[in-house]
């Protein structure tokens, strides 16, 4: 019952944030239209997935989970609405309206759409690049002492460094913007990923690898089929810790150089007082970086279901 009222409270919040938005008269010169139909948008969202959660029980758990922050997030908006647009409390350009904010995102679609486009080839370049030469390298440091001994010191070393600041020593060596940013969110990911994997196949406890060697396991089936999986858990934390590092370092290497990109759009937009635009493309990014770990963890949950089962069975 408590979790029903809190749905029914979150409908009701947006709905009311768009009857406030409707009725109530502006001071400023604001188009709404927009930002009215998003409103809309999401209760009828809200009103579709009740009817589906009937069969499913599961999104019903979600839906119901969630529903107590969508009503804070619809408190939230009704407020800056007032505070903005309505009454002109807060100060014109540096807090813009979710109306005006959601409107120039809306104009400026394609320029978005092409901005985002960029930053995400550039992300998902540099992420992917340095996660897998990330594994390699802390598999090779957990698992050789050689290893251990030639490359952590390296490790340690770029891991004290932000990646940021090797950007003036990038601009100056690599060919164009896009090189560097892909040099920086390598280095931004390469870190933490080779460090939690080396960190977790070290630890492999040492009982484990004298009941497979019991069974007649070499060295190549104590490091695949031992070691690297116990080190999967620390692997994925690595991961979201890249993941989190190489946003980052993805909008501010877009700030500087770049002709394209989420922060080379942050930048212009700021340049010309457009602060609308600049909360539209952070926003977008919130968004992008919600998705991706969120995608993650799925991941993670799927690769790992045998941990989950084997907890739940002690």
């Amino acid at each position: 019952m408590k979790t029903t009222f809190w749905f029914w409270a979150q409908v009701g919040v947006f709905a009311i944030a768009w009857a406030e938005s409707c009725l109530l008269p502006p001071k400023q010169n604001v188009k709404e239209f927009v930002y009215r139909a998003i409103l809309a948008l999401f209760i009828a969202a809200f009103l579709a997935l009740r009817l589906a959660a009937a069969r499913l029980p599961r999104l019903r758990e979600k839906l119901y989970r969630k529903a107590r922050f969508g009503f804070a997030c619809g408190i939230a908006l009704i407020l800056w609405d007032i505070l903005s647009v309505k009454t002109a409390v807060l100060p014109v350009p540096y807090f813009p309206s979710m109306a005006d904010i959601v409107y120039k995102m809306f104009d400026d679609r394609a320029l978005l759409a092409q901005s985002t486009l960029y930053s995400m080839r550039l992300f998902f370049a540099g992420l992917i690049t340095g996660t897998a030469l990330g594994l390699a390298t802390g598999t090779l440091i957990g698992w050789f002492k050689s290893w251990d001994y030639w490359l952590s010191p390296i490790i340690r070393v770029s891991g004290i460094v932000p990646a940021v600041a090797w950007l003036p020593i990038a601009l100056l060596l690599l060919p164009n913007a896009f090189t560097t940013g892909l040099f920086l969110i390598f280095m931004s990911s390469w870190f933490p990923v080779s460090s939690m994997m080396a960190q977790g196949v070290s630890s492999t406890p040492k009982a484990y690898f004298e009941a497979a060697k019991t069974l007649g396991a070499d060295n190549r089936f104590l490091l695949f089929r031992v070691a690297i999986p116990h080190a999967l858990p620390a692997m994925f934390t690595g991961i979201m810790t890249a993941t989190a590092f190489s946003f980052t370092t993805l909008i501010v290497s877009e700030m500087v150089g770049a002709k394209a990109g989420l922060g080379f759009y942050i930048n212009w937009a700021k340049g010309w007082g457009a602060y609308a635009k600049v909360y539209g493309a952070i926003i977008i990014i919130a968004v992008e970086f919600a998705i991706i770990l969120s995608l993650i963890g799925a991941l993670k949950r799927r690769v790992l279901s045998w941990q989950a089962k084997t907890v739940g069975a002690e």
